[in-house]
């Protein structure tokens, strides 16, 4: 099988066989730009490379030596030629960008003969040298393993006893000095003398470029970038051009629209008298690219636009001017923010280039967070005292603040805060409101500082375990052994998981009229809905604001521990006979129907999926060590007596209510099965907010209710039950009848394995794929978060942190069979998901090809949805069998 071809004979191939430098250096020349001839070896190779243990595939480089010899057929120039010499460039290409993370060689074939005919050819000895010097250092480097420090401190040696600052300044004898002087660097590190003959420097260059795949910093790269590790490297071996031959020559990075905001405008920037590693250095200050000679700039614009309609995309090219004459080096998709990504994709709809189809298939999802949250500005120099999980995307500044009780205060005064804690309760719930942001040293990303968080758009970062917090003393410490004090102002960065000292420059997100027709175009396209998780007013309208279809999950736990509600919940916790647990929790109905009637009004007209209260009792009391602590204050102030035995009565209705592991104890539908009369309280609140917005408004919300943690169909019928006769006393006490669901989460094995069943009793599922993940783990998420997660990451165990990225063979079969089964056995069955997945990518297109009816995830999260879904209904679209 044919592994080298020339430029011009390998049309047709693809970026994964090519690379991606290899297939833009194909493009170009079939499309007739100015590309200087050369060949790609393709990918496969690379991959035979490493299958061979690291050796040269079997007949490789006899293919190489054909393309060569076409080569010089082509250019008339030849290896070692004493007349016209061949000089070529060896580049890496792997199949998806990873810039500056392979390697290159340039100026290959020179050596101690060429330089002198270059010389003689150009009449620029100090240009000949300065190349040859240029082509020891890096192939020395590279493809013989000496460190580049040795040439650098040389080069050094060299500026400082001629007095000059750059490369450039530096005389042709004393390049010729450096020269000689690099050799014998070689020599002294390698044992062996600097390589004269081209031939095995190319043999030894390929190799280099194969090695450079498994670099550490390639690694690291594609693990970040989740690019996979068998794609494998091309070669590109191409006739080299001159940018540093004197003033009318230069070398240039364009992109053909601005990357940073999306403006129709060629951008880059030019550096005369350079080679193409000089721009990416930063060793000289390039100049912008319209001050190119106008010749030049006029053709840059004409291959601009020639590129784009070629390419159909916004492009990052390379080019090199020898002699006032240009050519394209390079060309690929421009990397480029999230708002000029949304302003190209829509602009190139409005020019006809693209579809509207093609636009969202070209948006990276996870992207247009920096659209919907502050977030740093890009041009400041920060540097992190400390990092965690990113739990929550967005930036956030102010006092760093231990107490929650302090936070609430401050925050509500209008002082800016970020609320720091070991991690987060529902008891902090306030403080976690008037703050900021949220910092927590423990904690997963499903973690309660995370999701709420997340559900209010506030920036968070958890499990920061490079902080030690000392909260009694007012400061944390960093690894690094710096102190912060209570008081002092830090930044988090909730996108990267970064903690900053001090306030860092941030800029505001900016909701494009671009972004809105996106979005528009996003739900002509896309079949699943799309809802948010909310649960207060707030949270509400910005999930309308955003294109919510409604509300898939309200989770009412924060209408049980708000501070003025604590001491009610507690009241009825303590409670020892039913009717005392029916007065306190008559406290909470009017509070709770307050609640709902907020959320109703701004939600009018759409469906809201309320969850019924899930947490388990003890999490409204105090904890008992916390209570151990006062009940020996109160003991130690001779306190009165009755207020100990307050104390103690507490105390031991928590060490009553202590759960080995509570995540799958006594919580959800087991709760109310018990006490009933907890479930029937919040069932009269919803239906009766509902009723009071229908007869207020006009119209009021599809009520849907959602029972928790149901595993076995006789939990549901019997709640079913008591749900029907409670909603049967509201309707008669208010004169009117609406129509309502009642539903069930699936987050156990159990329930998604016998779907059939229970769908057989319920209206709608909602997957709850936090703690679906959990059971069919055997995962405590927190725990495996903080203790052993990046472990298995890194040696590969998982591929994905399952809590962050559905876990589609495990996880994602219980969902199949739970959506198959459970619609087979109810055809009006509705089903969606609420867990953290409705708003990660990958898994909306593993829900959308599954058969369900909508995700639901935090507000913020609603526009990445979106086009996520979109993508999936192309996807499918484009891979349905065409009928005629």
């Amino acid at each position: 099988m044919q592994r080298v071809y020339l430029f011009h004979e390998a049309k047709g191939l693809t970026r994964f066989e090519l690379g991606g430098k290899g297939y833009g250096l194909v493009e170009m020349t079939a499309a007739g730009l100015p590309v200087p001839p050369g060949f790609t070896i393709l990918t496969s190779a690379c991959k035979e490379y490493y299958a061979n243990g690291g050796k040269m595939p079997s007949g490789l480089l006899d293919e190489v030596r054909g393309k060569l010899k076409k080569l010089e057929e082509i250019t008339g120039k030849r290896f070692n030629d004493a007349e016209n010499p061949l000089l070529v460039s060896v580049r890496s290409g792997a199949p998806y960008s990873m810039p500056g993370m392979m390697d290159t060689i340039l100026n290959l074939g020179m050596n101690d003969k060429v330089v002198e005919v270059l010389a003689r050819l150009t009449g620029d000895r100090r240009f000949a040298y300065d190349a040859y010097r240029r082509f020891i250092q890096m192939f020395a480097r590279i493809a013989m393993g000496v460190k580049g420090e040795f040439f650098e401190q040389a080069l050094e040696r060299a500026r400082h006893r001629l007095g000059v600052k750059h490369d450039f300044e530096i005389p042709a004898a004393e390049l010729e000095k450096l020269v000689k002087e690099f050799k014998e660097i070689v020599k002294r590190e390698t044992g062996r003398e600097f390589p004269q003959d081209p031939w095995e420097q190319l043999t030894m260059a390929i190799e280099a470029v194969f090695k450079s795949w498994n670099n550490p910093r390639a690694i690291e790269y594609r693990r970040y970038y989740k690019i996979s590790d068998e794609l494998g490297t091309a070669v590109n071996v191409q006739l080299m051009v001159f940018g540093n031959m004197g003033m009318d020559s230069g070398s240039g990075v364009g992109f053909t629209r601005n990357p940073s905001n999306g403006e129709k405008k060629l951008y880059g920037e030019y550096l005369p008298n350079s080679q193409g590693e000089d721009v990416v250095a930063g060793i000289r200050t390039p100049v912008p690219i319209e001050r190119v000679e106008e010749p030049i700039y006029k053709q840059l614009l004409d291959i601009a636009d020639r590129l784009e309609k070629y390419f159909k995309d916004m492009q990052d090219f390379e080019f090199t001017v020898e002699r006032g004459k240009l050519y394209m080096l390079q060309t690929r998709n421009g990397k480029r923010t999230a708002q000029a990504a949304v302003k190209i994709a829509v602009d190139m709809v409005k020019e006809g280039l693209i579809t509207k189809e093609d636009a969202l298939a070209r948006i990276e999802p996870n992207d247009l967070n920096q659209l919907l949250h502050r977030r740093l500005d890009p041009s400041a120099k920060i540097t992190p005292i400390a990092k965690g999980l990113n739990a929550s995307p967005g930036v956030a500044t102010g006092k760093v603040i231990f107490d929650t009780d302090e936070a609430a205060e401050l925050g509500n005064k209008g002082e800016r805060v970020i609320l720091v804690r070991p991690e987060t309760t529902p008891e902090d719930i306030k403080g976690v409101i008037a703050a900021q942001g949220v910092l927590t040293s423990r904690g997963g990303m499903t973690s309660h500082a995370a999701v709420v968080a997340r559900g209010m758009g506030k920036p968070a970062v958890v499990g920061c375990e490079s902080i030690k917090i000392f909260m009694d003393m007012g400061y944390f410490v960093t690894d690094k052994g710096l102190r912060v004090n209570k008081g002092e102002v830090i930044t988090i960065d909730g996108t990267t998981g970064s903690v900053i000292l001090g306030e860092a420059p941030t800029i505001e997100p900016e909701l494009t009229e671009e972004f809105r027709l996106l979005l528009s175009w996003a739900n002509e396209v896309k079949r699943l809905g799309v809802r948010a998780n909310a649960d207060t007013p707030e949270a509400a309208a910005k999930a309308r604001e955003f294109g919510a279809e409604g509300i898939g999950l309200c989770r009412t736990e924060r209408m049980f521990n708000a501070p003025d509600r604590l001491p009610i919940v507690r009241e009825m916790i303590m409670a020892e006979t039913e009717e005392e647990r029916r007065r306190a929790l008559e406290k909470l109905f009017p509070l709770q129907l307050g609640d709902f009637v907020q959320i109703f009004k701004i939600m009018k007209g759409l469906p809201v999926t309320v969850r019924l209260l899930d947490l388990p009792l003890h999490e409204f009391l105090p904890s008992e060590a916390q209570l151990l602590v006062e009940i020996q204050e109160l003991r130690s102030r001779g306190a009165p007596q009755k207020e100990i035995d307050e104390k103690v009565k507490v105390l031991n209705k928590v060490r009553q209510l202590q759960e080995h592991n509570p995540m799958i104890g006594h919580r959800g539908c087991r709760l109310a099965v018990r006490y009933p009369e907890i479930y029937e309280m919040q069932v009269r609140a919803i239906l009766s907010a509902a009723i009071s917005v229908l007869k207020s408004e006009g119209e009021t919300v599809q009520v849907q209710i959602m029972i928790p943690l149901v595993s076995e169909v006789a939990e549901l019928e019997y709640l079913r039950g008591i749900i029907e006769k409670t909603a049967e006393r509201v309707f008669q006490e208010q004169k009117i009848r609406i129509p309502y669901k009642v539903g069930t989460m699936i987050e156990t094995p159990r329930a998604a394995l016998t779907a059939s069943k229970i769908a057989k009793v319920a209206d709608f599922f909602s997957f709850g794929t936090n703690d679906l993940t959990q059971t069919t783990f055997g995962f405590s998420r927190d725990d495996v978060e903080a203790k052993f997660m990046a472990d298995y990451l890194e040696k590969k165990i998982l591929k994905e942190n399952p809590f962050e990225v559905l876990d589609t063979e495990g996880v994602g079969r219980l969902v199949r069979i739970g959506t198959e089964e459970g619609k087979g056995a109810n055809g009006h069955l509705e089903v969606g998901i609420c867990g953290e997945h409705g708003g990660e990518p990958n898994s909306v297109k593993f829900f959308h090809n599954a058969g369900l009816d909508y995700v639901s995830c935090s507000p913020y999260r609603i526009p990445v949805a979106k086009i996520a879904a979109a993508q999936a209904a192309i996807a499918v679209k484009e891979k349905a069998p065409i009928t005629v």
